[in-house]
């Protein structure tokens, strides 16, 4: 019988395979069963097993909390030397930085394995040939921010798998305590660093990226240290954006990150108990209420007494209510130079948030 087609990442495969069908994880082909029957050693290798699954997780990422566990239970059967584990930690590392929404599917997969397949070779176990696995590509950050397209897009996809990782494996403390690692923070901080030197367009986006993605984390890491790091980040953006040739759209991602953080990445704070809002416990409920007139051009709120009455005396004027086109004619009308112009200029807040900035970073240096 034909053997099935079975996607595998360009890495050295295993010539392991299955010798009992109860390996088959649920909902797996059964085409490899009918093969064994029929006398037939077409059973697959790990490399297609595990390459299976990761497909199918990227197809169907809602499909890891009820299979993961299957899954892992077959592998510590499956992996039982180094060259199997190494092949494994390769596999995911592949799909996490080739497939661009497999990156925080992996870093879930990469955490749950490392806390539940306990093989542990003299190699390392799996957490530890995985950093091994992100330290290789690393150690030639540098040259990978300034090569070629293509290779600045692997580096990229390793930034932000590295990224995930750092906010998704979790490394528990003999008292139980549960931590981030370490050494992604700095690995991150490095990355970072390598990106903004070479400030190309797609470096500048895949920082600006990992900001987004890690920032708050990150500098509530360093603050606890006593660390300035994100200040020092921050400074090199608006060096960035004051001297380096981007594009004007890479500059204003750059300085929306900046304001991200100056409202401390978007995060609200509650301070006291939650209330419902009403007239009578908050001062500012009609704040934000439209001011009407009635006919004599009296103005009135909903805070106003009368407010029902009046509103619905406005309702009922038949003058209310401009005559509108019924053909949808563009209100703007033809030819609005404004308006034929508008995707070539800058967005008004945006202009003036950029000439405050220049302004400001002007005056600091004059300092």
């Amino acid at each position: 019988m034909a053997k099935p087609q079975v996607v595998v990442a360009p890495v050295l495969m295993s010539k392991l395979s299955v010798n009992a069908p109860e390996f088959y994880p649920s909902g797996y082909s059964s085409n490899y069963t009918e093969s064994y029957e029929d006398g037939c050693e077409d059973y697959p290798t790990l490399a297609e097993y595990v390459q299976d699954f990761l497909n199918h997780l990227t197809e169907q990422p809602g499909s890891f909390e009820t299979e993961i566990e299957q899954f892992a239970e077959t592998l510590k059967e499956w992996v039982t030397t180094d060259d199997a584990l190494q092949e494994l930690v390769e596999l995911i590392y592949q799909q996490a930085t080739s497939i661009p929404n497999f990156s925080y599917m992996g870093a879930r997969l990469c955490n749950y394995l490392s806390h539940h397949l306990t093989i542990s070779p003299q190699s390392g176990n799996f957490r530890q040939l995985l950093l091994q696995r992100c330290r290789t590509e690393y150690e030639v950050k540098d040259q990978a921010a300034k090569g070629d397209e293509g290779t600045r897009k692997r580096f990229h996809a390793f930034v932000l798998f590295l990224g995930e990782l750092y906010l998704n494996l979790e490394i528990k403390g003999t008292n139980g305590q549960v931590t981030r690692a370490d050494i992604l923070q700095v690995g991150l901080r490095e990355l970072l660093n390598a990106l903004f030197s070479n400030p190309m367009d797609d470096n500048l986006i895949c920082a600006v990226k990992l900001l987004k993605l890690t920032g708050s984390v990150l500098e509530d890491a360093w603050k606890e240290k006593g660390k300035t790091d994100m200040e020092e980040i921050i400074q090199r953006i608006e060096n960035v954006v004051l001297d380096a040739n981007c594009s004007r759209d890479v500059k204003q991602m750059l300085l929306k990150l900046v304001e991200l953080r100056s409202s401390n990445w978007g995060r609200v704070h509650v301070t006291s108990t939650y209330r419902e809002a009403t007239p009578e416990n908050d001062p500012n409920y009609f704040m934000n209420e439209p001011t009407f007139y009635t006919s004599e051009g009296v103005p009135f709120t909903a805070a106003d007494p009368d407010y029902q009455e009046k509103y619905q005396e406005l309702l009922e004027r038949e003058d209310f209510f401009p005559d509108y086109e019924e053909n949808g004619t563009d209100l703007s009308g033809a030819g609005d130079p404004y308006l034929d112009d508008i995707d070539d200029e800058m967005d008004p807040e945006i202009e003036e948030a950029y000439e405050k900035f220049c302004l400001e970073s002007e005056r600091k240096r004059k300092q």
